[in-house]
């Protein structure tokens, strides 16, 4: 190593050739071609480009590349060229040099990697608070070209995540709500659903710090019983497995921490009562591909000739497999202590696509089989999303989210023909996922031969004939009726040409009323115009003007000369502005209020109230949150921290396209003065309700706001609003409830309000 790298740091120089061999000892134990020479050079190349610089954690920063490589190689899966670019991926980003010196010293497709895997500044969507949709945008552009840019993009998160705790608080923030709103639902869509848990877990663990710590701890003190309960289970399958003859490798998984979060959420329950913590998964062995259905369903029979099978949950993913390539077969039993216990069965090939995703086997390194052509269809989907003609940056990772999050349904044309959508597809979606003309000329269909409109939600299994007529147009409240992104593109592109000789008339309109009265024709005009008339884009109000359907008048005027004086509005304000109620006229200026003091986005905020009430911040209508929830800080322009409840869907945008502006928070012991809602429900009986607010405002001393309750058939709901000081507070009193005779359940509510734009125009002279 005469030519090589040589640190100052004897001990850092040990560590890094250290890290280093075992990225080469993990790929030479790999059955891919050992191409060695090259990626040394790239290490030695890495190694001299970051040298003498250093991560936040203290550590020399060419460790954090090495790391990025042994996750691609080892637990992806990948080869020489992608371990290459993984060691390289910073280097033009954070050095000097470029992407051509790349290929001079590697080769083209390194280098195209390289620079699919590096930032851009700027952006299409003309915001720089939009840049992490913009390069997300990028990644996926390149990740068309090449699937292996975006799992080296994974590998890169993931180590990111890994290594989150050196970070500061508002970046732990930013980070942890960009992986949980894009890089996981990414992940388990590409099929890498050992990264995607992880990717989960660690998210929770910075967001939710206290509530991962206690299930953390609840699931390793329930693991003696759990441990008691699998052996009992399992003991029979095995005998019987072992009597078949078969090899195979049996164990249970225990649901990550964040599943159960979520199941806990969704469900209102504590931990004690979430039963199914852990699956068996069985993963036999078989060298012949055509016989693993058959083995799969012979284990099947196996396990339910042993215990009573549940029969709403049987899901057969070998003979049709996922859409991101995952196969098992999946069947639910009751164990012998009563409840439903989830076994998984799968082949030794299942299990490797499984948990390490088939993208690993992308064409260019085996022929493109049946799994790769899945994933080219999901491709196809994703630049169809990226030729939308104006996209913005929260319409493009709401529409992307749309494929990523997406339960899956299957559902077959006349001609056998089979499609995975996601659910809550409709007729209309099947038309557009045929074929552009299909969708845009469809006017009903027929699902399992019986005629039906064109909006009717599909099931899987579900046969669907699409009728169509050349006289049909496309209508923009088709809009309402897809799910799919790919559908929702295409339709847009449809409107957007039938309706082209309208919007050019009004786009003149608009251009001679601006000239006319010395306006100039910007975006801030534009936009304002957009608020006036209610209505989502600039194509929609110019369709309109040349429609003759709305006019602009002197009213209009007066309200674009008076916007012309102030400053333009952001992408940002649309964003905390949706889900209010009622736009107003503004006030009259106030006197020029005292400099706010500056904020430290290092440190945590506190939230806190002085002596006559005033906060040091605001909260938002859209989640109410409360002293004690977990919340983030949102710096806005005008230089005021607002409080949003961190699994609040506006603070999921905020965090993806606003990370800069996050701020880390803890709140300051208050008074009684936060609304609480609790949901009540029970066994009713006579004097139930009287007993209910006795015990809440004279025993616990609390104020009721609003209570409202409904019984029917013997069962009783009751939603009931008090004053509290902390979230505390509110579990405390949802205990004592508890404990009262016939209650079942007594827990808070976040009424959430999503973001929704208006689907009606309200009249012109109500404006923004």
């Amino acid at each position: 190593m005469d030519n090589a790298t040589q640190y100052d740091n004897p001990e850092e120089e040990k560590l890094i050739n250290y890290a280093f061999k075992e990225v080469l000892d993990g790929y030479l134990a790999s059955n891919h071609r050992k191409k060695v020479e090259i990626i040394e050079r790239a290490f030695q190349f890495a190694k001299e480009a970051h040298k003498g610089v250093r991560r936040r954690s203290g550590e020399p920063y060419i460790l954090h590349p090495i790391a990025v490589a042994k996750i691609a190689s080892q637990e992806i899966g990948l080869g020489s060229t992608s371990i290459c670019a993984a060691l390289l991926h910073d280097v033009v980003e954070d050095t000097e040099y470029t992407v051509e010196d790349i290929e001079r010293n590697f080769t083209p497709k390194i280098a195209q990697l390289v620079a699919g895997l590096t930032k851009i500044s700027g952006g299409i969507f003309g915001d720089k608070a939009s840049a992490q949709a913009e390069n997300f945008r990028k990644l996926l552009l390149t990740m068309s070209e090449d699937i292996r840019v975006v799992l080296i993009k994974m590998a890169d998160r993931l180590h990111n995540m890994r290594t989150l705790g050196a970070q500061p608080p508002n970046k732990q923030y930013k980070i942890a709500g960009e992986t949980l709103y894009i890089y996981a639902p990414l992940a388990h869509r590409l099929g890498l659903f050992a990264i995607k848990t992880e990717l989960e877990d660690l998210s929770f663990k910075y967001e939710h710090p206290a509530a991962y710590e206690s299930i953390s701890r609840q699931i390793a003190e329930s693991a003696p019983h759990r441990d008691e309960v699998y052996k009992n289970f399992s003991a029979p399958i095995l005998k019987k497995l072992d009597e078949m003859g078969l090899k195979y490798e049996a164990k249970a998984r225990v649901k990550s921490v964040y599943s159960i979060w979520k199941k806990m959420e969704t469900k209102r329950i504590p931990f004690s009562e979430v039963y199914d913590l852990y699956a068996m998964r069985i993963v036999f062995d078989c060298d012949d591909r055509a016989k693993e259905k058959q083995l799969s369903w012979n284990i099947y029979s196996a396990i339910t000739d042993l215990y009573r099978l549940h029969p709403d949950r049987t899901r057969d993913w070998v003979s049709t497999p996922k859409a991101n390539g995952y196969q098992a077969l999946h069947l639910t039993v009751m164990g012998p202590d009563g409840n439903w216990i989830e076994v998984q069965i799968r082949s030794r090939h299942m299990d490797e696509i499984a948990e390490k995703g088939f993208a690993a086997h992308w064409k260019y390194k085996i022929g493109e089989g049946e799994e790769e052509s899945e994933l080219n269809v999901w491709l196809k989907t994703i630049k169809d999303i990226l030729d939308d003609p104006e996209p913005s940056a929260i319409d493009f990772l709401d529409t992307l989210k749309l494929n990523l999050f997406a339960s899956e349904i299957i559902v077959f044309t006349p001609t056998g023909e089979l499609l995975t959508l996601p659910a809550e597809s409709t007729v209309l979606d099947v038309a557009f996922a045929l074929h552009s003309d299909l969708g845009t000329h469809c006017i009903a269909g027929k699902v399992n031969h019986r005629l039906v409109p064109i909006s009717t939600k599909l099931r899987s299994g579900d046969q669907v004939e699409v009728l169509t007529s050349q006289s049909q147009q496309p209508q923009p409240e088709w809009i309402n009726f897809l799910a799919t992104a790919k559908a929702k593109t295409r339709l847009r592109k449809a409107l957007l040409k039938t309706r082209q000789p309208a919007i050019a008339k009004g786009r003149e309109i608009i251009a001679k009323f601006l000239a006319d009265n010395d306006l100039e024709d910007s975006n801030l005009m534009q936009t304002k115009l957009m608020g006036l008339f209610r209505v989502p884009n600039i194509d929609e109000l110019c369709y309109q003007l040349g429609n003759d359907e709305v006019v602009l008048n002197d009213y209009v005027l007066k309200q674009l000369k008076k916007a012309n004086e102030k400053s333009s509005p952001s992408l940002l304000k649309k964003i905390l502005n949706l889900g209010r109620e009622k736009p107003k006229e503004a006030d009259p200026e106030p006197e020029k209020p005292a400099e706010k003091p500056k904020i430290n986005f290092k440190e945590t905020y506190t939230l806190r109230y002085d002596d006559k009430g005033n906060a040091n911040f605001r909260t938002e209508g859209c989640c109410a949150a409360i002293p004690g929830d977990d919340v983030l800080g949102f710096v806005d322009e005008n230089g005021e921290v607002v409080v949003h409840a961190l699994t609040c869907p506006r603070a999921m945008l905020l965090k993806s396209s606003y990370g800069p502006r996050i701020l880390a928070t803890r709140w300051e012991t208050v008074d009684d003065r936060f609304l609480a809602h609790i949901r009540i429900e029970g066994i009713d009986r006579h004097g139930i309700l009287q007993e209910l607010t006795h015990n809440i405002s004279m025993q616990l001393n609390m104020d009721i706001r609003k209570l409202s309750i409904e019984a029917e058939n013997e069962v009783f709901g009751c939603d009931l609003w008090v004053r509290v000081a902390d979230v505390e507070v509110v579990k405390d009193l949802c205990a004592k409830i508890k404990k009262v005779e016939g209650v079942r359940s007594a827990t808070r509510i976040q009424d959430w309000v999503v973001p929704a734009i208006a689907k009606t125009r309200p009249e012109i002279n109500d404006p923004l």
